[in-house]
């Protein structure tokens, strides 16, 4: 095999040597022989002579991959010279000489030791010399040439890029380019068809199709759902030798995705939807989601939801959620259970994006059906109106009622209602509100001069939740009324001087009023009655509410009188008309005669020096008495507004009726159920009343016997919030309350009123001969009520 091999180089080289010849200049002026290249070009006789010349052909030609052990001959270099002696010696030099290729310096044959690789290198460029071995004289000039490589079919076809990766719309039409793939051959493109390659597919069939010629994919198949199926993937060969049989081949993947396309319209699953929310859920509150499902996705799935239909389109809002594509329904405005138990919506969901070559498979919107059921909450009472403007004026009485506060509770169960002020914008405790009719009433004198606004918060507490408390603010406005005097300003002291003539003016007053009537102050000034007739000085009022004091005479002398006192009285132009005296002090001056004081020396107040010692032990002693006299009756007073003292030995309760102490004031009433004032009978009218089992009645939170409606006693709330204020005001009472302190047991007092109020209007006769059974503790009440026949005396 060696050896065909060595013969096939030999042949091959010597035919393209044979070529290069015919062609090649002439290197020196020695002819070159012909015979064996001749023999090969022509079967005729040599015909003619041509003239020698001497060696070198430009190139040798060498096939690659040679795997056989020996040497593969290149081809041979002579030299005219040449004898055949040996007394030429050949050398060979340059690219890859010794180390790829080697000669035979004797007889010039050129091999090649390596296997060569015309992909790795295509050609050698080598230079030959002939050399006298003896001498070493050049026997021909240095020549260069060529060794080529040539070409065999030993590389298969890669595709370099790959494996690819591609995408193409769903629904795309047959044909439809996808991508295109190229393999590189790295056999010679220009020799034969080794490099020729042709391009098939092995997988992807039917849906894809390859070009042949240039590796471009296109579709092969109607109506490619992404939906059906999403991934393909596709295997490309690449073959050369055209495709011939023999011919090395090359694979690569092709990984193709369908994109979508908005061919899919959005359906709700659900044709109806149940949801349910809280009344008391704020605004903008999620309700619940929906969700129209598409197939699609990305930018073809985009959703959007609107609410088209139904009676609670303008009490629930819809939005799209673009993370998730769903509708999330939000409350638009406050729910109220007991207005509206339920509401109806239709909403529908649409593509926004729409694509025009696939309308015919809409429509591109759905709808459905929501149900919303709203959850009864329990609310606190709700005030009507949500806010209160009272005027009044500030000397109305204590104990009137200012205005009716008014709450409901919003529920279904319409629970009892308590009112209360918050103490935290009451603090003066000006007010008090009735607990069971909301009736506002003054609790304290007002003063417009004092507090002129209150801005006070009422609560309404709901009886059977007491967690559920709803508040109002009232804003009280104090009218004034004419309820102060006008007064100076401050302390006014005139002098007069010793020469001034009459109706010299000597001082200009003016004064103040803490009221402020509507149409301003105005002021009247003159002499009070006991100095009407003063024959010293007059005023003048100026009528811009100031008066001037004038002199009515001449001559005022010291030594005489140094102090006059003036009074003047001042009124005011309300209704009615309120005045007050104020005092002018005069001292008389001596001045000079441009009316300038010189001195002004009163006599001081002084007793005289020849004052005995026994008048003044005589005064001592009546300052003494006048002390003792002070001492005794604020004894006296202090001693009657102490309470009576219990004797251990009698019974408690024989002293439990008192009537003539109202107690610590309205601040206790915290410490108990004031809702007993105000309790009705336990008892109905002709049933006997309970007898008391134990020997020491209680008396028990009333509060649970109080009617859902009563009518307000105005006379009692008067009595007694001015006599909580009078407590209040009473330095000197007693730091305790106790039930029995009130004269009014009220409607509903479950023991039964002790009071002969309202026996007259009674048509039966009262019987107490029910104390007899309650022991002994109240056999004096037994005594008093009970053995009683006579009528009850007026009270």
């Amino acid at each position: 095999m060696s050896n065909a091999k060595n013969w096939l180089g030999l042949g091959m080289s010597l035919y393209f040597w044979g070529l290069m010849d015919l062609t090649t200049t002439v290197l020196s002026g020695t002819p070159t022989p012909q015979g064996e290249l001749e023999a090969l070009l022509s079967d005729k006789p040599q015909s003619h002579q041509r003239s020698k010349r001497s060696w070198v052909w430009n190139q040798f030609f060498v096939l690659e991959e040679y795997t056989g052990t020996d040497p593969l001959y290149v081809g041979k270099l002579h030299s005219d010279m040449d004898r055949g002696d040996g007394s030429i010696k050949y050398i060979l030099s340059g690219e890859g000489a010794g180390i790829v290729f080697t000669i035979d310096d004797t007889t010039g044959d050129i091999h090649a030791i390596q296997r060569l690789d015309r992909e790795e290198r295509a050609q050698y460029t080598l230079r030959a010399q002939a050399l006298d071995r003896r001498t070493g004289r050049p026997m021909e000039p240095e020549s260069e040439f060529i060794i080529k490589i040539q070409d065999i079919n030993d590389n298969e076809p890669k595709f370099l890029d790959g494996p690819y990766v591609a995408t193409v719309p769903e629904m795309s039409p047959v044909g439809t380019s996808v991508i295109q793939v190229t393999a590189t051959d790295a056999d010679d493109p220009t020799y034969g068809n080794s490099a020729r390659v042709v391009y098939s597919i092995l997988q992807g069939q039917p849906y894809f199709s390859v070009d042949s010629k240039t590796g471009v994919i296109r579709t092969a198949l109607m109506n490619m759902d992404r939906e059906a199926k999403e991934y393909y993937e596709v295997i490309i060969q690449a073959k050369d030798m055209g495709g011939q049989l023999g011919g090395l081949a090359g694979t690569t993947t092709v990984n193709i995705t369908l994109s979508d396309v908005n061919d899919n319209p959005p359906r709700f699953p659900q044709k109806h939807y149940q949801m349910s929310v809280l009344e008391s859920a704020p605004i903008s509150s999620t309700v619940g989601r929906v969700f129209a499902k598409d197939l699609d996705e990305g930018i073809n799935a985009e959703m959007k939801y609107t609410i088209v239909d139904g009676d609670g389109a303008d009490a629930f809002d819809i939005s799209t959620d673009p993370n998730f594509q769903v509708g999330i329904i939000t409350v638009k405005k406050p729910l109220s259970f007991e207005s509206k138990k339920s509401y109806t919506l239709k909403v529908e969901g649409a593509n926004p994006h729409l694509e025009m070559r696939f309308l015919n498979l809409g429509p591109f919107q759905d709808t459905t059906t929501v149900h919303i059921s709203v959850e009864d909450v329990d609310e606190p009472p709700v005030f009507e109106p949500g806010f209160y403007f009272v005027e009044v004026p500030e000397d109305v009485a204590i104990g009137t009622t200012i205005q009716i506060i008014s709450a409901k509770d919003p529920d279904v169960t319409n629970n009892s209602i308590r009112y209360s002020i918050d103490r935290s914008s009451d603090s003066g405790r000006f007010f008090y509100v009735d607990i069971t009719t909301g009736a506002l009433m003054t609790a304290r004198p007002l003063d417009r001069e004092e507090f002129s606004w209150h801005n006070i918060t009422v609560l309404a507490m709901e009886m059977n939740n007491p967690s559920q408390v709803g508040s109002v603010p009232v804003t009280i406005k104090v009218l004034d009324v004419n309820d102060n005097a006008p007064e100076f300003p401050r302390f006014y002291e005139a002098f007069v001087c010793e020469n001034a003539k009459a109706g010299q003016l000597i001082q200009t007053v003016s004064a103040v009023d803490q009221d402020d009537p509507r149409n301003g102050q105005h002021f009247y000034y003159s002499l009070a009655p006991e100095a009407a007739n003063n024959p010293n000085f007059t005023i003048r009022d100026n009528q811009d509410n100031t008066a001037r004091i004038l002199t009515r005479r001449s001559g005022f002398r010291q030594q005489e009188q140094s102090v006059f006192y003036l009074p003047i009285l001042i009124a005011d132009s309300g209704q009615p008309v309120l005045s007050s005296t104020g005092t002018l002090t005069i001292q008389v001056c001596s001045c000079d005669d441009d009316g300038h004081v010189m001195s002004c020396s009163p006599e001081a107040y002084m007793l005289p020096v020849s004052l005995s010692r026994g008048a003044l032990i005589a005064i001592l002693a009546c300052i003494f008495v006048l002390l003792v006299l002070v001492l005794l009756i604020l004894s006296m007073r202090r001693h009657r507004k102490q309470p009576y003292i219990i004797d251990d030995e009698e019974n408690i309760h024989e002293n439990i009726v008192r009537y003539d102490d109202e107690g610590g004031g309205e601040e206790d009433t915290e410490a108990f159920d004031i809702a007993a004032m105000w309790n009705p009978r336990e008892a109905q009218a002709g049933t006997a009343p309970k007898t008391r089992q134990d020997m020491l009645p209680e008396i028990e939170s009333l509060s649970r016997y109080v009617p859902q409606t009563c009518a307000v006693n105005s006379t009692v709330h008067s009595y007694v919030l001015a006599k909580l204020y009078e407590a209040d005001m009473d330095l000197w009472a007693p730091p305790f309350d106790s039930l029995q302190t009130y004269m009014f047991e009220g409607e509903g007092s479950v023991a039964g009123s002790l009071s002969s109020l309202q026996s007259a209007t009674s048509d039966s006769e009262q019987n107490f001969d029910f104390l007899t059974d309650w022991g002994p503790r109240f056999r004096k009440l037994a005594e008093l009520y009970g053995a009683s026949e006579g009528p009850a005396p007026l009270w």
